[in-house]
């Protein structure tokens, strides 16, 4: 049984920076690897950043150079540090967690960049 719980979004700035945290608490021992999603309103969900249990990690084209997509194991988190933020970053932020090959979602954090 595991749960994922994201945390970090807010209301920021165009330039601004934000750190979204993914927690997965519960039964997450073994493989785990994760990932950020987003969707805007009257948008389709799009793939942000992955990292593999590994720490072999991939990028949209948009948020290539702006956002980093890190782990901590031992507190069984990944984040998404998000830099150089920009009005067409507004959306709720998702947060995937594949553990034992099984998919875990969160429930969103909102993110709002003001121009």
């Amino acid at each position: 049984q595991v749960r994922v719980v994201e945390s970090g979004g807010g209301l920021v700035q165009a330039g601004g920076s934000l750190r979204l945290s993914c927690a997965a608490s519960g039964s997450t021992f073994g493989i785990n690897s994760g990932g950020w999603y987003r969707q805007a309103p009257g948008k389709e969900r799009e793939l942000v950043a992955r990292i593999t249990s590994s720490d072999r990690t991939n990028y949209a084209d948009f948020v290539k150079g702006r956002f980093t997509i890190s782990r901590d194991n031992a507190k069984n988190t990944v984040y998404l540090q998000m830099n150089s933020l920009k009005p067409e970053d507004t959306a709720i932020y998702y947060c995937k967690r594949i553990i034992l090959a099984l998919e875990y979602w969160g429930q969103g954090t909102q993110v709002t960049v003001s121009s």
